[in-house]
Formats: structure tokens, C-alpha cells, sequence
């Protein structure tokens, strides 16, 4: 059975406070995020699955037109290292700019790894997405045009989700796990395409294999049982990146961290949001003729606004994918 980590065990890893596990995993850019206002959600705490977490806020984009059509959809998972965060941290930008152009919103809070280790998370972003399949007629959904998107860990349960095979069960008693949980396109930031510490060590160097939050999110506390086997096979399954393949859904991957080399003697954990992982991942899709594409922060520090900026670029590839 996976141990599930409490917060004292957090602390014998030498973490002091629940509180620098955050800043660490980016609650800084979480706040940032929510500061400008934002519209109530036109639906709140709609509940998707049997956790306390499994809910889901929803902002209708307006109808247009004497007969509206179905709405395409963006699902947004926040951030915080899979041990914190929640649904309140999806931008205004993204929600302002997406209703503007007839995209509907949700942001959906899941499992953290101090609830239940991988593969919780994921299978929770995955079952979000089926639920607002099953809801489509309702919430006015057209469900062959449902986007992923997520910033840091929540872009990494987005992309799972993109990437993962269809995780639909016919056979399934619940109509909800009956539905497929295929996306139509991705928009991430900060996003890790593998949570492999082997891979990241490799590809990131310095101590980015040692951040804090990737114990937790496999269940395991000690050397040994980081090491074993059990845990190299939750490794390489929990990595987006190991399940590409040509049906994947065209992609938009956005970084800010400087896309440079690593000190051997940096603080571990430094790195967890590296333009590498984007870049490993294009490497990966290219050839298989997947569209995947990067932005670097560099490309945005001579705006007035660079982050509104991304999302009105996050936005637009939203559009051209999203809309017919």
C-alpha cells in the first residue's frame, strides 16, 4: 500500500512549513494571478467526482445570436507542486479574454499528493474533463472542443490528460466514466513534461530532481524506496512525455524561468519550471508531427504587460483551435 504523506513527514524532509512548500511550487505566481478581478462563475462547486476536491467552478461564454451554438470549453488545473493551491488561482486574464472570444471557462480544484500519491491527480483531471462532456447539453458545451491548460503541476494534469490514451470505460456503471477524456488542444505554463527525477536530473541538471514536491506526489519518503522499482514504474507513467504519440492534440507550452544551465550548488528544486522541459517534449512531437510550440519569456519582457500578454497569445491559439 502507498504511503500517504502527512504533514510531519513532510517536515522530517526538512521542509519547515507547509507555507514554503507553496512558495516553492510558485504561489508567488498563483497570487499574481489572482489579484485582478474576475466575474463570478455563472456555476460553482460543481462536483465532478467523490472527493471533497473533485469540484469545478464554470463561466458560460455569452450566447450570440437568436440560436447560439454550443460554446467550445477551456478546463484551466492550478498550480502548487500537487500539495497546494486551488481553483480560485485561475488568471483573469485567461477567464476575461476567453469569454470575450465565445470560449467558456472551468477551473477545477483535484486530489493533492497529500491526499492520495499519483496517479490521483491525473485520473482527477481526467475525470473533470469527462464530467464536462457529460454536462455538455447543459452547460451548452460543444464536447469535441474541450482545451487543456494549467500552470506548473496543473499544467502537468493537463497534459497527462491531452496525452494519456482515452481513459473512457464503456463499460462503466457511472455515465460520466463513459465519456472520453480527450482534449482538442493544450496551453500550458510552466508546465513539467516528465516528473521522472532521473529524466529531470539529466535534462535540467543541478538540483531540480530534488524538489521537494515529487516524493510526495509517488508516495515515497525514503533513498530506498525512491530507488525501487515500484516507484521507477510510477516515474516513467506519471510523464506526460512517455505517452506521445501522432494523435496527440496540438500543443502551447510557455516559460519564463532563464533557459541557461544550472549550478551543480543551487538550492534544490531550483529549475522545476525550465524551458528544457519544453523543449525535450517539442524534440518528442516533432517528428511525430504533432504541433507543439514554445514561448519563452525572453519574448515578452520588452511589452508593457508581459504576462497579460502571453494570455492573449495563450488565447489566440485557443481561438485557432477552438473555433470552426
Amino acid at each position: 500500500m502507498r504511503r500517504r504523506f502527512t504533514m510531519q513527514r513532510l517536515a522530517r524532509l526538512g521542509v519547515l512549513a507547509f507555507s514554503t512548500l507553496i512558495s516553492i511550487a510558485g504561489a508567488a505566481q498563483v497570487r499574481k494571478q489572482m489579484a485582478p478581478g474576475k466575474p463570478r462563475p455563472d456555476f460553482a462547486d460543481l462536483s465532478y467526482g467523490p472527493h471533497a476536491r473533485n469540484v469545478l467552478d464554470f463561466w458560460k461564454a455569452p450566447a450570440v445570436g437568436a440560436h447560439p451554438r454550443p460554446r467550445p470549453v477551456v478546463i484551466f488545473f492550478h498550480g502548487g507542486g500537487f500539495l497546494g493551491g486551488n481553483k480560485s488561482s485561475v488568471p483573469a486574464w485567461l477567464v476575461d479574454r476567453c469569454l470575450a472570444a465565445g470560449i467558456s471557462v472551468a477551473s477545477a480544484n483535484y486530489r493533492l499528493s497529500t491526499q492520495a500519491p499519483y496517479p490521483a491527480p491525473m485520473l482527477d483531471g481526467a475525470l473533470a474533463i469527462q464530467f464536462l462532456r457529460s454536462r455538455a447539453a447543459e452547460l451548452e458545451i460543444a464536447p469535441d472542443r474541450i482545451a487543456g491548460c494549467g500552470n506548473s503541476a496543473g499544467g502537468g494534469i493537463a497534459l497527462w490528460a491531452g496525452m494519456h490514451e482515452d481513459l473512457a470505460d464503456p463499460a462503466s456503471d457511472d455515465p460520466v466514466r463513459r465519456q472520453s477524456s480527450r482534449l482538442a488542444c493544450l496551453g500550458l505554463v510552466g508546465a513539467q513534461t516528465s516528473y521522472d527525477p532521473r529524466f529531470i536530473k539529466a535534462l535540467v541538471g543541478g538540483r531540480a530532481h530534488e524538489h521537494v514536491a515529487l516524493r510526495p506526489l509517488f508516495g515515497v519518503a525514503t533513498d530506498a524506496e525512491a530507488d525501487s522499482s515500484t516507484a521507477h514504474r510510477l516515474y516513467v507513467d506519471a510523464s506526460p512525455i512517455n505517452h506521445a504519440s501522432p494523435d496527440d492534440p496540438p500543443m502551447i507550452l510557455f516559460y519564463s524561468e532563464p533557459n541557461g544551465p544550472l549550478p551543480i550548488d543551487s538550492r534544490p528544486g531550483l529549475g522545476i519550471h525550465h524551458p528544457r522541459f519544453g523543449a525535450a517534449l517539442k524534440a518528442r512531437m516533432d517528428p511525430l508531427g504533432v504541433e507543439c510550440r514554445l514561448r519563452h519569456g525572453d519574448e515578452y519582457k520588452d511589452r508593457e504587460h508581459p504576462e497579460e500578454s502571453m494570455y492573449e497569445d495563450l488565447v489566440r491559439f485557443f481561438q485557432d483551435h477552438l473555433h470552426p
